[in-house]
């Protein structure tokens, strides 16, 4: 499957194809030095297999984790480049999950004002989101994504065969960000959610997210209108994630959570089996001082106000401007009520 993602001069194509990665030279262009990124969760066999494919490779592996997405991170990938001589004819390929793609593609976007960038995403919530729309960034001063720049890779290669080495929790981890896109913009998808077996329908379930994406991002690339729907539940599951009691949550464990209060009660009971059955509904006993906090430090707020997506029906969506106090308030109120 071809996917087109149409930015004028930025396009580019995503190509979801199993076993892709044992031919991804037939579709990139290797034949130069290649700065292949990954991490130590990533079986090494998968950078291995892009690197046999290259002309010149150098493997740059980085600690597992949202620790990586740092500073210091971005600073050896750009060491790396400088002391293997690459130029800006070269390129940088991510081979990993999402902040592997993140902080690769920041760098790419760096070095040399700009090289290539290629994204091979290993994980599910890699696969259905963050590869494609060109975001990239590093966190900072405990910020997420705070660091970063708008830099769309060349092309992105999606091998669901690469998700048979993923522990469950982390395919569930991943189907967060597609119930987030059914919710806001698929009924069809949610259908899927709902009535058939998930695992059975993995690869719908991706080019149908990945359509949902590349809709938004050819309307807006830079998050000034219609992308901030990609947002839904990233208000308060930021304001979660960040938060330090909470930090063994996953990302999109975190979104799954920061969904729930930003549905109308008509189908919140309807998203709440959705999220059981994806193994998503994971409340916990929040601190929600904590998560305000996080919540009014968030990149996303406008002095005490904040601009949400909410859904009251499934496929559609209404953004609106709240103060961050009532958006908590809406939060803590929702998942105390459905504990």
């Amino acid at each position: 499957m071809n996917i087109r993602l149409n930015l004028k001069e930025n396009s580019y194509d995503i190509i979801v194809e199993r076993g892709i990665l044992e031919k991804a030279g037939t579709h990139l262009n290797l034949d130069r030095r290649v700065l292949v990124v990954t991490d130590s969760g990533v079986p090494a066999i998968y950078a291995q297999t892009l690197a046999k494919q290259c002309k010149s490779p150098v493997i740059c592996t980085v600690e597992s984790g949202e620790d990586s997405k740092s500073i210091k991170c971005f600073e050896k990938l750009l060491y790396t480049m400088l002391e293997n001589g690459f130029s800006r004819k070269d390129c940088v390929v991510a081979v990993g999950g999402g902040v592997v793609g993140d902080l690769s593609g920041f760098a790419a976007s760096a070095y040399m004002r700009g090289v290539d960038f290629y994204n091979i995403p290993t994980t599910l919530l890699s696969q259905i989101d963050s590869s494609i729309g060109g975001k990239t960034a590093v966190n900072f001063a405990g910020i997420k994504n705070i660091v970063g720049a708008f830099y769309q890779p060349k092309k992105v290669l999606i091998d669901p065969e690469l998700l048979k080495t993923l522990p469950e929790r982390q395919i569930s981890n991943g189907l967060a960000e597609a119930i987030k896109m059914a919710l806001t913009s698929d009924s069809e998808l949610f259908d899927i959610f709902e009535k058939k077996d998930v695992a059975e329908s993995i690869d719908e379930i991706i080019i149908r997210s990945l359509n949902v994406k590349k809709s938004v991002v050819e309307q807006d690339e830079k998050e000034s209108g219609i992308r901030k729907i990609l947002n839904f539940g990233h208000t308060i599951g930021h304001g979660i994630e960040s938060s330090e009691n909470l930090s063994e949550l996953y990302h999109g464990e975190c979104v799954a959570l920061g969904l729930i209060p930003m549905c109308g009660e008509k189908i919140r009971p309807r998203v709440i089996e959705v999220l059981k059955k994806c193994n998503l509904y994971n409340i916990q006993d929040f601190d929600w001082d904590k998560i305000s906090n996080a919540t009014f430090h968030d990149k996303k707020a406008d002095g005490d106000s904040v601009e949400v997506t909410t859904v009251n029906e499934i496929g559609k969506y209404e953004l609106k401007r709240m103060k961050c106090s009532q958006v908590i308030e809406m939060a803590e109120k929702a998942l105390k009520g459905w504990s």
